[in-house]
């Protein structure tokens, strides 16, 4: 049995349960759909995301607008994570699908849905980070950086490999 969300987002309008089918599959940003244990699979073994703990993906995925693809028997696939104030602000994270369910679509069906979401209307900015999919991002919109010198980070990319050896007891 895989565990699932139910967290809200502040000021939340309803969940619209299917925001698209593609090729048999839903593109849905209701967070009771969210299987917490498959997007932990996932991302613990992401490259932006080793070793992650589920209790850590349980709690970006309360704090956060999610919106998932699932495939024609109801299996969670793929997963944009979208990171917001819901007024100003939106960080796209974690988008990812699964290699059997590639090539069709999906990764732009749920940035489609994400730009095109009610709540995320009138934002001022979208920002995001990519190793690989600029391609996919190009179309929606999204550019590098125009100004590099103004943005700055606090990145610790070793955070959950250090929390795994110090729980490691061998």
């Amino acid at each position: 049995m895989s565990s699932r969300t139910d967290a809200a987002a502040p000021d939340e309008v309803a969940p619209r349960a299917v925001l698209r089918q593609v090729d048999g599959y839903e593109i849905s940003d209701d967070p009771g759909r969210i299987d917490v244990e498959a997007v932990h699979a996932y991302l613990r073994g992401a490259y932006w995301s080793p070793n992650i703990p589920v209790e850590i993906v349980q709690r970006a995925l309360r704090a956060s607008l999610c919106i998932g693809a699932y495939a024609p028997g109801g299996a969670q696939v793929g997963l944009c994570r979208l990171i917001t104030d819901y007024a100003t602000f939106c960080y796209v994270s974690d988008v990812y699908v699964l290699e059997a369910h590639r090539g069709r679509g999906l990764s732009k069906a749920m940035m489609q849905a994400a730009v095109e979401h009610p709540r995320l209307q009138g934002l001022r900015r979208w920002s995001l980070v990519t190793h690989d999919a600029h391609g996919l991002y190009e179309q929606f919109g999204f550019r590098v950086i125009a100004h590099p010198q103004r943005h700055m980070e606090r990145l610790d990319s070793q955070i959950y490999l250090r929390a795994a050896q110090r729980d490691d007891p061998a």
